[in-house]
């Protein structure tokens, strides 16, 4: 190859690789600016919702305020019931979300699992073709009725196993318990009530 030919072979090499160093520099230029115009437009996206949700947060707010002092301005009776309703609304949202967190830890220790579609289903099947069909509903009645005989109960009873007995003489005693507590808490007394009258023996 001659010295011009190698010479021009290597002029044009050197205009390919400058080309090509030129057009990689503005594909790349053209996405960092890309980059940047998604980065910009998330950022103006986050302020405008930021604002939405402060301004929104505010104008709630004002009308609580203006509701809450609308409702105080009532008296009378309906005026104490407002009071006392708004009263019980922080002290329910308090132990509704402790209520809420207590199930939560229940249900992950206890590894349990909300029940299936079908389960539910088949739960609800007879409540919604009750209400679908009102006459099959006194069809039912009459055949379960005869589950209800004290004979068929007795059959029940006798047909029970140790285990079951057991199990059903634990729940009774529970049962008891706590109606005996209950009894005690609102008597304010373990035995007897509490009377301004002197116990005539």
């Amino acid at each position: 190859m001659s010295l011009a030919a190698s010479r021009a072979v290597l002029r044009h090499s050197k205009f390919a690789v400058r080309r090509a160093a030129f057009r990689n520099a503005s594909t790349t230029s053209e996405a960092a600016g890309a980059a940047k115009k998604t980065a910009q437009a998330t950022s103006k996206a986050s302020e405008g919702l930021s604002r939405v949700t402060s301004s929104a947060g505010t104008a709630l707010g004002k009308a609580g305020k203006f509701t809450a002092n609308t409702l105080g301005r009532i008296g009378g009776r309906t005026g104490r019931l407002i009071g006392f309703i708004q009263s019980l609304i922080p002290p329910t949202i308090y132990y509704s979300k402790v209520g809420l967190e207590l199930g939560k830890i229940i249900f992950e220790h206890r590894k349990m699992s909300p029940p299936s579609l079908a389960t539910f289903q088949a739960y609800f099947q007879p409540v919604l073709n009750g209400l679908r069909h009102p006459a099959t509903l006194f069809t039912q009645t009459t055949t379960t009725s005869s589950t209800l005989q004290p004979a068929s109960i007795l059959n029940r009873v006798r047909n029970l196993s140790g285990p079951q007995m057991a199990s059903a003489a634990v729940v009774g005693a529970e049962v008891l318990g706590f109606f005996s507590v209950g009894e005690m808490i609102g008597r304010f007394k373990v035995v007897g009530y509490r009377s301004s009258e002197p116990a005539h023996h």
